[in-house]
């Protein structure tokens, strides 16, 4: 009878061991989740963070080679690289060796690490495309009036992007909120399914200054550089508009970016925690996150890639062949006395840098040097 006892307690120890595995996910895979799934997470995964990585990282490269890039303007790309970069180094990496073994067998510590790390190099990636349709407008629009861009301002840009960044992101780690495992056990995040309301409080103003924030500096400055474009081609010289047709088309192409990569995240992150106890399949609980991981890829070929100065160092890197454009901005933006001929260079250097367009540049230089004398006289016989 003793033996069958013990033969008793002995399984039953056994099914609750396995029961606390499988509701571990530091000890073991979900159970219900099916084996396969975690391969297809590991292999997109692997896909994203190879990509991510070469792409940034030539980036960085590109920038160090050519000094011709090294101007206040490319600072904040070369920081969206950067970020991007050590998104995929420590997130992108993580996260294929746990889906690839099924679970999170690196530990609590690495959890907290990824869970902070994601964020906050993904938060700094966000707020770098917000500083840097700020600065694309400051320059283009001159709302200071003779106040260019200089390296001190894109470094204050710097800095207020990884400082606000940590501000919002690391409150977790002290107990405002926590980076916890996620739904699907392979990744961490912070705890949107949590019923403490001091928790809510920090997913509420994360979603603001994170989210709603850039989300709005974006559309704010690329709209005001929009209507300053169409302003300045608006019944002109039918050449004029074809610009500002490319201009349009880009910042269409930033925006829905911006939308696709962390929209998903955002909304999914104030649904649950609206609903924390709302059920949802771990599986399409993790889509937003690799959604968010997905703008590591894709923003340097938008930003950088499309460049043409880029373009053109990444040419000559590779092939040894073509010219590299030399940059007007540094000649402009410092010079004391601005002549309007001055000003058409800093705008033509300026468009070619950010939008690596050329066609019809001509037409539209003669137009932009007739308008900005007309204002001069205008202003000297007022």
């Amino acid at each position: 009878m003793d033996t069958l006892s013990l033969s008793v307690n002995a399984v039953s120890y056994t099914v609750a061991a396995e029961l606390s595995t499988a509701d571990d996910p530091f000890n073991g895979p979900i159970k219900n989740i099916a084996p396969w799934n975690f391969t297809v997470l590991a292999v997109l995964m692997f896909v994203v963070t190879s990509l991510s990585l070469s792409e940034n990282f030539l980036v960085m490269f590109v920038t160090f080679k050519f000094k011709q890039l090294r101007q206040p303007l490319n600072y904040i790309i070369v920081n969206l690289a950067i970020a991007d970069f050590l998104v995929s180094l420590i997130g992108g990496v993580i996260s294929f060796l746990t889906n690839a073994r099924g679970y999170f067998f690196l530990g609590k510590w690495a959890c907290v690490l990824e869970g902070f790390a994601v964020t906050y190099f993904g938060i700094v990636a966000l707020w770098s495309l917000s500083v840097l349709s700020f600065e694309r407008f400051f320059v283009i629009c001159r709302p200071l009036g003779n106040v260019r861009l200089q390296a001190k301002h894109a470094i204050l840009g710097l800095l207020f992007v990884w400082t606000f960044s940590f501000i919002w992101t690391f409150p977790p780690v002290l107990g405002w909120n926590r980076y916890t495992i996620s739904k699907i056990g392979t990744t961490c995040e912070p705890d949107w399914y949590t019923t403490n309301m001091t928790y809510h409080s920090y997913i509420i103003t994360f979603f603001i200054t994170c989210f709603i924030l850039p989300l709005g500096v974006i559309f704010y400055c690329y709209g005001k550089l929009l209507r300053k474009l169409k302003k300045v081609s608006h019944g002109r010289l039918a050449t004029a508009r074809k610009p500002e047709r490319q201009v349009t088309r880009m910042v269409v192409v930033m925006i829905v970016a911006f939308m696709v990569g962390w929209t998903p995240y955002a909304a999914f992150s104030i649904l649950v925690t609206a609903h924390p106890t709302i059920e949802l399949d771990p599986r399409m609980a993790s889509i937003p996150a690799f959604f968010s991981k997905t703008a590591a890829v894709y923003n340097p070929i938008i930003y950088v890639f499309m460049n043409k100065q880029f373009r053109k160092c990444l040419i000559q890197l590779f092939t040894g062949k073509g010219t590299i454009p030399e940059s007007n901005y540094n000649q402009t933006s410092e010079r004391p006395g601005i002549t309007a001929e001055s000003q058409t260079g800093e705008i033509y250097s300026v468009f070619q840098n950010l939008f690596g367009q050329q066609q019809n540049f001509k037409s539209f230089l003669h137009f932009l040097r007739r308008w900005m004398v007309q204002c001069e006289e205008q202003r000297f016989n007022f």
